[in-house]
């Protein structure tokens, strides 16, 4: 199914939902909280109602509402019947309150489905906002009032719009989104600035808390953990990972992850360079520097990522990793740190010594597949949620 056509499914569903809750507010005022008999016209037909659009609710993942509005005739005696006996009649009230807990339920579960079905696109469209908005101000001062309209705003602007659709009201917009389509309407330099510098960042943070969230376990045995603990374990534990399980795109998501837990990493974004022989996608952070004095600074650090499984990584591609890493700016490049799910060859290990030894910036390091096994040793939830344990 297109994506497109499991939206509208999904937004017609929303709007039926709508309808059903409308439903509800106006019948729950009629649901008895004690002793009673009869029923009432009104209520009669907002059951009605309520039969006649549960249709529109199709299953997720096998469950939809089905139950009829309760019957407040019948309420009402067995709240009589429980007081003759004198027990709590928690289950007559349990009764009236299902109608809004299925739909609380079926809204979390429309919801949950809804970012499923968008996280792919929703990943790609981040990282190309993320790609064209150093490009689109490259050129442009910061305080420029001239309107700046070029190939990367007009690709911004689209991106926006989509990531909005496939949104809808499933993520909570606690950052700059007034602000962020203030500014791509204005569309001066200075405001183009403010979408990189100011906007973005805390839409983007919304987006990752949100949308891209991922609420499904993974798949777990029929096991109580602290019996299993308890018991005679034999065997080792192992640090070797199977790379081979993930593409390109899982291995730089798989970076993407790890860096963000890096207590000393902020900022970490996806930069694309798409003239780099290998198709290679850079990520950036900031990496924060503490001293003994209380001092902090932050330096700018590009991330390579290089999932190569056939072939080692040679002098030859470190060394055009490390002249690319210098023309991007500002801020100026610290470090470059490459990362491959392989290993480096002995001339690129020998290279990146006598670079360093040079003092040159940036400053290279390499982070072969042994390192990022033992990285992945100290979170190995990250190394389960891709696949790799």
């Amino acid at each position: 199914m297109e994506l497109e056509e499991l939206l509208r499914v999904m937004d017609r569903s929303a709007a039926n939902l709508g309808k059903l809750d409308s439903v509800w507010q106006r019948a729950q005022t009629f649901i008895p909280s004690g002793p009673s008999r009869g029923s009432h016209p009104e209520y009669d037909d907002l059951r009605r109602a309520w039969v006649d659009l549960l249709p529109g609710l199709p299953p997720i993942d096998g469950w939809t509402i089905s139950d009829e509005l309760p019957d407040i005739d019948a309420m009402g005696q067995s709240f009589i019947d429980y007081f003759e006996i004198s027990e709590s009649p928690d289950a007559v009230h349990a009764a009236g309150e299902k109608p809004g807990a299925d739909l609380s339920e079926y809204r979390y579960r429309l919801n949950r489905a809804r970012r499923r079905a968008a996280r792919g696109r929703l990943q790609q469209l981040v990282s190309a906002v993320d790609t064209a908005l150093p490009l689109a101000v490259q050129e442009t001062a910061r305080d420029s009032e001239a309107t700046l309209v070029n190939e990367q705003t007009k690709q911004i602007a689209a991106a926006v719009g989509e990531i909005e659709r496939l949104l809808g009201d499933t993520t909570e917009r606690t950052g700059r989104w007034a602000d962020l389509h203030r500014h791509m309407r204005f569309s001066q330099g200075q405001d183009w600035h403010d979408v990189l510098e100011l906007d973005w960042p805390t839409v983007r943070a919304d987006i990752e808390a949100g949308a891209l969230g991922d609420s499904d376990p993974l798949s777990i045995p029929d096991i109580d953990l602290g019996h299993a603990a308890s018991g005679q374990l034999t065997g080792a534990a192992t640090l070797a990972l199977p790379w081979e399980r993930l593409d390109d795109d899982g291995f730089e998501r798989l970076l993407y992850d790890l860096l963000r837990s890096i207590p000393e990493h902020e900022n970490v974004q996806w930069l694309m360079r798409t003239r780099a022989p290998d198709r290679g996608r850079d990520l950036s952070l900031d990496r924060v520097l503490r001293d003994g004095t209380g001092g902090v600074r932050t330096e700018r650090v590009i991330v390579q990522a290089k999932h190569w499984l056939s072939r080692s990584v040679n002098a030859a591609a470190v060394s055009e990793t490390t002249t690319a890493g210098k023309l991007w700016g500002p801020p100026l490049v610290r470090g470059i740190v490459i990362a491959t799910s392989g290993r480096f060859t002995a001339d690129a290990v020998s290279w990146v010594e006598r670079h360093n030894a040079e003092g040159i910036t940036p400053h290279i390091d390499l982070w072969p597949e042994s390192r990022l096994e033992t990285l992945l040793a100290q979170k190995p939830h990250i190394a389960a949620a891709h696949g790799l344990r």
